[in-house]
């Protein structure tokens, strides 16, 4: 594990894997590689971005950190505790400290529940306060998230999906926690919202010095909300650095294919730039190529790409990238 008392969150090595299960007898006959082998560092107080394409494992990659899912392998340490070798009742008093806000506002609140009762369940679960003191905190975190308490008493159908990501916020800071997984909190909402909402989770950072996983598509608001960004393709992580190099100096072809791809409101350069044009489709997380994971889109492939699997390295201080030939755009 890192030395480093800086780092809240340390992943080792993290896998995790789906089974696939055919017949009557339910034979296990492959799996979903969502996760192979993927490893960083999250600090205390910054937020650090993920990013990739759908399906690349960046929700799976969150929620396994949070132990929603049982890792294959790997080591997740926060605060200096391996969360997998933990107890179920130990884990349970460790997610007093680690919270999510989900993507989908209106899947993630339960339409049978008052503002109250949702916002106000993670304090009885964990006995954190009881009685009156439960309805004042509830009041408390929806001023915190600009809600009217006075709508503490109605159903999520009744707001809006800002207001109801604001929900889901408030319930994450129930418990006072120190990190929190944001699961793509705005790819739900208009644009108009999305920019409120990144807002309240700035200040709220400020505030009680939260630490966060950011998970989005967006790159313009990672770069605006980000210290790090890490860019995940098929699995793998391909690069991590601080958030002003990885989008001036990117040193993985991927990384510079998704720069590429965000829209500019100047057309003059716009017009000069570059633009990387991937070829192909995401293979499968079933059958996952030999070697680099991107080769095959990748234009600068060659044959060692389908050979050896690219070593997650230091080409800089503070910058990693699993590529062969990195070095080419230092």
């Amino acid at each position: 594990m890192s030395a480093n008392n800086d780092v809240l969150l340390h992943v080792e090595d993290l896998v995790m894997h789906f089974p696939i299960y055919r017949g009557v007898i339910r034979r296990q006959v492959g799996a979903v590689h969502a996760v192979d082998g993927i490893s960083f560092d999250v600090q205390r107080g910054e937020t650090l971005g993920l990013v990739g394409e759908s399906g690349c494992g960046k929700s799976t990659t969150g929620r396994t950190i949070l132990q929603l899912y049982k890792a294959t392998a790997g080591q997740v340490y926060f605060d200096g505790t391996n969360l997998l070798d933990l107890k179920p009742e130990e884990m349970r008093y460790m997610r007093r400290d680690m919270q999510m806000i989900f993507q989908d506002p209106y899947a993630s609140l339960n339409p049978r529940m008052t503002v109250e009762q949702i916002v106000g369940e993670p304090l009885m679960v964990h006995s954190a306060v009881t009685g009156k003191e439960i309805q004042e905190r509830v009041q408390h975190l929806m001023e915190l998230v600009n809600l009217n308490p006075s709508f503490a008493s109605r159903y999520p159908h009744e707001f809006s999906g800002g207001q109801r990501q604001r929900i889901g916020i408030a319930r994450a800071l129930a418990l006072q926690p120190s990190f929190i997984v944001c699961d793509e909190p705005i790819s739900a909402l208009d644009v108009s919202i999305q920019a409120q909402v990144v807002n309240l989770l700035e200040e709220l950072q400020d505030q009680f010095h939260l630490t966060y996983l950011f998970i989005a598509h967006d790159l313009s608001m990672v770069r605006h909300i980000s210290d790090r960004v890490a860019v995940m393709y098929l699995g793998i992580m391909a690069e991590v650095a601080t958030r002003d190099e990885i989008y001036v100096k990117p040193l993985h072809p991927y990384t510079q294919a998704l720069l590429s791809a965000i829209p500019i409101p100047d057309p003059i350069a716009d017009a000069k730039r570059k633009r990387v044009i991937l070829q192909g489709d995401v293979p499968s997380p079933v059958n996952p190529p030999s070697g680099c994971r991107f080769r095959t889109r990748c234009p600068i492939a060659e044959a060692i790409c389908a050979e050896e699997r690219p070593a997650f390295r230091e080409l800089s201080p503070g910058h990693f990238t699993a590529c062969h030939f990195s070095e080419r755009f230092l």
